[in-house]
């Protein structure tokens, strides 16, 4: 994903698939804005906060219970809110500016000097490094990218919510989430995208998020499953999905939105984004009909709910690759992901004991995990050119280490930190509502409402 080097003014903009250049062309003057890349980022944000509302939120609200269906989608709505304003305040200035290589400045604390040319009335935005196939360096306005982050900022947090489905405080929530989106989410996003962060310097290749989003709030979902503890009457009580008809609308919206998530992440309408959103296609569909089929030949049906489920363990694992491999290569990913997913998702869960109630570790850590692990494998060397790799790399074992290496740092940073800011807010107001209170459901001891 391309990824802004920013300053107190229009800051330039180093992504972290291409090769740095001068922020400016000191003959030509400032950059105009190109407007057929501004026009599919716009697209592409808009598809991307339709991922999180309404489809994450109908995807979750379609497999819990009918007594915390409201609670559930309540979740989602208002993680999109708080983190709006948090990413405005202070979340991209501390994930986007140069800063230091683990942690951004507050050049943009409030979205400071955003808008500086809009002001003055000159149509420029910032460089985002060489077109594809030799094309003319192209610029978006920093807004735009602004707001393109925001979204990915948004939909993280809201992915762990799946984790504690049924058993969360609702001010407990609106707590974690905001010092996580601060103190994890946004360090974590610097560390691998931004052009100065230690990750990205290492040669690490994510990009679109399989890191700094899945495996990030997949790992941190599954600390508050076990911080919180089992639902009451998991293992003994019914808890089949309230309306698969609301989880199958959402796993659509998310699959149509997951087209801005990653061919977006090329910040340009150019051969990147085509071959993105190929894959992404691609390796949905394989990992679809993975698990499907691996559910089939073990439990002897099909169900609805694998299909969706591999559908979306192959959106998550191709993430990190989107950018980087070739369509073959992307089956291959995405039949794995749908393979090792189901099997994390039903055996490994069940052997181990933990209640992550929609299978946030399951699906989006393990998927990613595979797939940020098999784009080392599998990177295209004239695609995958980076910063700290300017001719690419060709996949293999060296590689392979360095996405390792990501992959670790990430489940250990985000593991710690979601662990201490859980106890933090533990002791200002608890984590988890009564054991009477849950039974009666989140809907109506929360929020006042319910569904008849």
């Amino acid at each position: 994903m391309m990824r802004p080097r920013l300053g107190w003014g229009v800051g330039a903009l180093l992504p972290a698939l291409l090769m740095a250049m001068p922020a400016f062309a000191a003959d030509d003057g400032p950059p105009k804005i190109d407007t057929g890349d501004t026009a599919w980022m716009l697209t592409s944000t808009a598809l991307v906060l339709l991922m999180t509302v309404p489809g994450l939120a109908l995807f979750y609200a379609g497999m819990v219970r009918k007594k915390n269906v409201l609670a559930t989608l309540m979740q989602s709505f208002v993680i999109t809110c708080l983190v709006t304003i948090v990413w405005a305040v202070a979340g991209y200035s501390l994930a986007f500016t140069n800063g230091n290589a683990y942690l951004g400045d507050m050049s943009r604390f409030m979205l400071h000097g955003i808008a500086d040319h809009i002001a003055k009335g000159v149509d420029t935005g910032f460089i985002l490094g060489a077109g594809t196939d030799g094309a003319a360096p192209q610029t978006v306005p920093e807004t735009v990218y602004m707001m393109f982050q925001m979204t990915f900022a948004i939909i993280t947090p809201a992915l762990i919510t799946g984790a504690f489905a049924d058993r969360m405080k609702f001010s407990a929530l609106v707590i974690f989430m905001t010092l996580w989106s601060l103190v994890v989410y946004s360090p974590i996003a610097h560390w691998v995208w931004a052009p100065t962060g230690w990750i990205a310097g290492l040669g690490v290749l994510d990009f679109a998020g399989g890191t700094v989003v899945h495996i990030n709030a997949g790992i941190a979902g599954l600390v508050c499953a076990l911080v919180l503890g089992k639902r009451v009457g998991y293992g003994s009580d019914n808890m089949a999905p309230f309306n698969l008809s609301y989880a199958v609308i959402g796993a659509s919206l998310l699959w149509v939105g997951w087209f801005g998530f990653n061919a977006g992440s090329a910040v340009g309408a150019n051969g990147r984004a085509g071959m993105a959103m190929a894959v992404t296609q691609i390796a949905t569909a394989a990992a679809a009909l993975g698990w499907m089929f691996a559910e089939w030949m073990t439990k002897g049906k099909p169900s609805v709910l694998g299909l969706i489920s591999g559908a979306v363990a192959g959106l998550v694992a191709i993430t990190p690759a989107s950018g980087y491999v070739l369509p073959g290569s992307s089956i291959i990913i995405g039949v794995a992901a749908g393979v090792i997913c189901f099997w994390t998702a039903t055996s490994l869960k069940h052997m181990l004991g933990y209640d992550d109630s929609l299978d946030v570790f399951g699906v989006h850590c393990v998927g990613g995990i595979v797939g940020a692990l098999l784009t080392g494998v599998f990177s295209y060397g004239p695609l995958s050119a980076t910063d700290a790799s300017p001719d690419g790399s060709p996949g293999g074992l060296d590689q392979l280490k360095i996405q390792a290496i990501g992959v670790a740092t990430t489940l250990v940073y985000s593991g710690v930190m979601s662990f201490v800011l859980l106890m933090i807010t533990k002791a200002l107001v608890g984590l988890r509502v009564g054991e009477e209170e849950e039974r009666e459901g989140l809907d109506l001891v929360l929020h006042g409402e319910q569904i008849f």
